[in-house]
C-alpha cells in the first residue's frame, strides 16, 4: 500500500526481530541476521513475507518459536504448544522441538499431553494434579513403571 512504511508491517519476518529491537535495542540488521536463520531452523523461511493470518496454526506456532529463539533464552516454556492445533499439524511443531532437544543445550520445559513425543525426547518426566507433583522420573521408567494410580490411568488413557 502506498504510504506503508517497514516498521509499521506485520509480515512475519517483523514478528520475528520485534523483540530483539525493542528489548535488546539491536540495530536493525543485526536483528535480522538474527532472526532470519532461525525462521530457517522452524522451517518456516519462506513465510517471511507473509502475514499471520495466511499461516496455519503449526506454522504460527514455528514462528512462535523463532520469535522466542531470538531472545537466545536458556530455558524456554512450552506451556501445551500443540493443544489447538489440527492432528495433521501437530506433527509439524514437534518435529520442530525433538530437533531443538536434540540440537541445542537449552533447557525445555514442556506442559503436554503428547506422550509419545515426551517419552522420545524428555531426560526427565513430572506428573502433576490439582497442583501437586505425584511422579516424576526418567520417562521410561515413569512410562513402564508409573507407581501412583493417577499416572496409571492417565497414561492408559493417552497412550
Amino acid at each position: 500500500m502506498a504510504g506503508e512504511t517497514e516498521s509499521s508491517d506485520t509480515r512475519e519476518a517483523e514478528n520475528v526481530i520485534e523483540a530483539p529491537l525493542t528489548v535488546k535495542k539491536m540495530a536493525r540488521q543485526g536483528a535480522i541476521d538474527l532472526g532470519m536463520p532461525y525462521l530457517e531452523q522452524v522451517g518456516v523461511a519462506d513465510k517471511r513475507d507473509e502475514h499471520s493470518i495466511r499461516l496455519s496454526g503449526g506454522q504460527k506456532q514455528r514462528v512462535a518459536i523463532a520469535r522466542a529463539l531470538t531472545m537466545q533464552p536458556k530455558i524456554m516454556l512450552f506451556d501445551e504448544p500443540t493443544s489447538a492445533l489440527d492432528p495433521e499439524l501437530i506433527g509439524e511443531v514437534l518435529t520442530v522441538m525433538k530437533d531443538l532437544a536434540r540440537e541445542s543445550d537449552m533447557t525445555m520445559v514442556v506442559v503436554t499431553h503428547e506422550m509419545g513425543f515426551a517419552s522420545e525426547v524428555a531426560h526427565r518426566m513430572v506428573f502433576l494434579h490439582e497442583g501437586s507433583l505425584i511422579e516424576e522420573g526418567p520417562p521410561a521408567e515413569v512410562v513402564a513403571r508409573a507407581k501412583d494410580p493417577r499416572t496409571r490411568r492417565f497414561l492408559e488413557a493417552v497412550l
